[in-house]
Order: C-alpha cells, then structure tokens, then sequence
C-alpha cells in the first residue's frame, strides 16, 4: 500500500494505459442502455434497475480485485501487478494536476480566465461561463477539497480496511478488493448520480452506497485536520452529507472562507458557507490544500503501519 500511494505520488494515472474506471464506466453506461430499455420512464423499474446496476458493478469490481489478490500470494510475479492496481484506486496526483493546470493560467500576466474556465470545466460540475478569477479560486478550493476525499482518502481508508481483514485471513477480500468496490461505488454516483429525468431514480442506489462508503472517510480526514467540530457544524446544512463537511475541515484548517451562490445548468443554487469569518480562497489558500492533503495521506500512512507494527 505504502509502495502503491508513493507510484501514485510519482507517475499517477498515465493516459495511455487502459485505466480500471474506464472499464467500469464501459460497463455502467452498457448496464444503463438495458435498463432504461427495459424500464422505461417507470420510477419503480429504474429504482430496480439501479440497484442491480450498482450490485453487479460493485461485486464484479470487488471479485476482479480479490482474484488479483490471491494470485498475487501465489505467484511472485503478480505482486507488481498488484502495487499498480492498489494506485489506480488513487487519484491524489491526478486531483493535484489538474487542480495547478487551472492555476497556471490564473498566474499568468495578465490572467489567461478563458483558459482557466475551461480547464476548471473539468473537473466541477457547477457553470463556470463569466466566472471571475476570485469565482474560479473558490471553486477550485471547493473541489480541491471535496475531491480529496472521493479520489484519496475514501479510497485509502478501505485498503486499510482490506487490509486489516486480509491480516486476519488471507482468504478474505484485502484491499484491492475494497478499494475498487468503492471506486465502482465512486465511478457510479459520478455517472448516474444526478437528480434530473431517469437519473433521479436510476442513479438513487450508487448515489447513496456512495454516500455510505464516503461518510467515514471523510470525518476522519476532517478530525486529521484538527476540525471535526467546525466540519459537523458548518457541513450540517449541505445538501451533500459529505461535501460540506470535507470542505468545511478545510476552511477552517486554513482560514478560507467558501461556499455561496453557484450555477447549475443555469439555476442558481445558494451553498452554505463555510468559515465565514476566513478570508476569500486565493492561489496561496488552494496551493494549501493540496499541500494538507499530502501532509494527511502521509499522517495516514504512519498512523497505520505504527499500528501493524504494535499489532
């Protein structure tokens, strides 16, 4: 695991290499065609639908991972394989580049804004059409820390849980097995997860396990940033049980301010905010999120191993 956050430090996810999301989103957006074929515009039947998709998805994901596990303990040569499979459940280099590509354009003289809307389209899911520069810094902040969670630390947590029942009996799924159960829980709420047409209730299974499977992760990182209590606080009126929190353990860790009014498909929507008293998110603010996330994942890492040594 320690082998596998350190390739994902260094090399992350090259995008020649066919990646285990990719496979997953093949088979969600195959699943989608047969259900909403056979549903139709029923909520009862798309309710169903959904939550075969989601069973199907997670155990298959779940079983691929287990199976690469066994034949990693008999066979030497597939223990590589499984160091690379472990990174590809993590996403901290790929959150972190794609959060400075938006930077980059934003430090230029002057600001290149065009460029920063576009390339911050990638990776929110709010409107960023017109969105000024301090606009942009907030919702790069924003996502900087929600996606720390959902590509990091939730994904982490559940090899250390693998990881624990794999000590116990080798014969039990580990923590490749749990980590791409997740991810299948991730990759689904982040493609069917919306309320709008037949997504509000083809996409109500993935949405909640994901919900689920998240909520712990995230309390812990907010409690590894010192702020539980302001999280629990601040968070407790987002409509997401796990958005508000994590950035909410952020802007108090580092004095932001965040939340407000934003634009979803043109309908704006208020976000509560998040230490009101913080000042506005800047180039510094979000440069210090990512650089919290890696001083945690490392926290994280030593936390664990002490506890397998004393264990």
């Amino acid at each position: 695991m320690a082998a596998a956050c350190g390739l994902d430090r260094l090399i992350g996810d090259p995008r020649w290499c066919l990646h285990p999301v990719q496979v997953m989103g093949a088979l969600i957006a195959q699943l989608r065609l047969w259900v909403e074929a056979l549903g139709g515009d029923r909520p009862w039947a798309l309710r169903l639908g959904g939550g075969l998709i989601t069973a199907l998805l997670v155990s298959w994901s779940a079983a691929a991972g287990w199976a690469l596990e066994q034949l990693s303990l008999r066979s030497p040569w597939a223990v590589p394989l499984l160091v690379i499979a472990l990174a590809s459940a993590l996403a901290g280099r790929s959150l972190r580049l794609a959060v400075e590509d938006v930077l980059k354009p934003l430090s230029s003289t002057p600001p290149q804004l065009q460029q920063a809307r576009q390339k911050l389209a990638w990776i929110v899911g709010r409107d960023v059409a017109g969105l000024p520069a301090p606009e942009l810094l907030r919702a790069l902040a924003e996502t900087a820390s929600e996606n720390a969670v959902d590509g990091l630390f939730a994904p982490l947590f559940w090899m250390l849980i693998g990881a624990g029942l794999w000590s116990l009996n080798p014969a039990l799924p580990g923590p490749l097995a749990l980590a791409w159960a997740f991810k299948a829980s991730s990759t689904l709420d982040s493609m069917l997860g919306y309320r709008r047409g037949r997504l509000q209730w083809l996409g109500t299974a993935g949405a909640r396990l994901d919900d689920g499977l998240t909520w712990l992760p995230c309390r812990l990182l907010a409690l590894s940033l010192g702020q539980l209590g302001p999280a629990l606080r601040d968070g407790a009126s987002d409509p997401s049980p796990n958005a508000g929190v994590s950035q909410a353990a952020y802007a108090h860790a580092l004095g932001l301010r965040l939340g407000g009014l934003n634009r979803y498909g043109g309908i704006e929507r208020a976000k509560p905010l998040l230490n009101e008293g913080g000042r506005a998110a800047d180039q510094q603010g979000v440069q210090a999120i990512l650089s919290a996330t890696q001083r945690s994942a490392l926290l994280w890492l030593g936390l664990s191993g002490l506890v397998a040594l004393l264990v």
